[in-house]
């Protein structure tokens, strides 16, 4: 399935992973078990959690700690497949 195609299912997701302050460890394994379940995944990284970084680099760190890989991010939202 091409990143547009997966771009396009994942408009109608809702955000089922949410990056708090006690950053993206705290998430891992969440978000590593619901892409057991279904192959994408909607986070949200809460501005306590980015603490200077952008929103990219923050989920371009957890999709590469769930060995998934970062099809977008709008805002400070991210869409991660595997």
């Amino acid at each position: 399935m091409d990143k547009q195609e997966l771009k396009r299912r994942a408009h109608d997701l809702d955000v089922t992973v949410w990056v708090g302050k006690s950053g993206i460890d705290s998430v891992v394994d969440e978000l590593d078990d619901q892409l057991s379940d279904r192959d994408l995944v909607k986070v949200k990284l809460l501005r306590a959690s980015r603490a200077g970084s952008s929103t990219e680099e923050k989920a371009a760190d957890l999709a590469d700690r769930v060995d998934a890989e970062l099809i977008e991010t709008r805002g400070h939202t991210a869409v991660v497949h595997r």
